[in-house]
């Protein structure tokens, strides 16, 4: 059975679930939503209210700076000590930087601790779910100017290893189309700053995982709001 499968058949039952998920600051969540609720938040009032899975528990591991690596070496705190059903991992945006990180990572081995990670989880009994990170303003971050690149990466590891994935970086690439040179991943409504997304882009990556995650639910408020949300950073009034 694959992963698809596997979710769609766990949120038929009626079992508790429980979904960790984890990455770096933009799941983390802190500052750059202004007060507004992030992405994992999001997907909680979805599953535990619209979809009406009150014994689920969604639990945010994630931790703002981190890298790959570092999961991997926590990876019983991050992940296992949950006894999780569905694992979800963004990351990939430190991970890419020419500055912040040193030694620089290679996309090579990035690729490999990817495949380690979708690994781990497998072998704690859980669903992965990869998601690429979002983009950034390479004319304010140069630095993450390789963020394409492993974005690549990752859709390579899942589509090997058979893995849901949630391209955000296609879709904030598509969204910002024509926004101007150097903004070829990403759009001023989605960003709060060079490669944080603000709360419209928040909303936008909740969509796209719900959607990977194959979670549709007719008359939903929060798919309502969520879709609202980004429209309205698509025509911004001073567009």
């Amino acid at each position: 059975m694959t992963d698809a499968a596997r979710l769609r058949a766990l949120l038929e039952s009626d079992a508790p679930l429980t979904w960790v998920m984890t990455g770096d600051s933009i799941t983390h969540g802190l500052i750059h939503t202004r007060g507004a609720r992030n992405y994992v938040d999001h997907l909680h009032e979805l599953i535990r209210g619209d979809l009406g899975r009150g014994q689920d528990a969604v639990i945010n591991t994630a931790i703002s700076g981190w890298r790959l690596p570092l999961i991997l070496d926590d990876f019983e705190r991050r992940v296992s000590v949950w006894r999780p059903d569905v694992v979800t991992l963004m990351i990939g945006t430190n991970d890419c930087s020419t500055i912040w990180v040193d030694p620089v990572v290679d996309s090579v081995s990035f690729g490999a601790d990817v495949a380690a990670f979708v690994a781990q989880v497998r072998e704690a009994g859980a669903i992965p779910v990869l998601q690429t990170p979002p983009g950034a303003d390479l004319l304010h971050a140069p630095d993450r100017g390789r963020i394409g690149e492993f974005a690549q990466v990752m859709r390579g590891v899942a589509e090997r290893a058979s893995v849901v994935i949630a391209d955000h970086y296609t879709f904030f690439a598509e969204f910002s189309a024509g926004t101007g040179p150097g903004n070829e991943a990403t759009s001023w409504g989605l960003l709060d700053d060079a490669f944080h997304p603000n709360a419209a882009g928040q909303a936008a990556i909740a969509l796209q995982l719900a959607r990977a995650l194959g979670i549709d639910v007719t008359d939903s408020r929060v798919l309502t709001d969520l879709t609202a949300r980004v429209a309205v950073a698509r025509h911004p009034l001073w567009g």
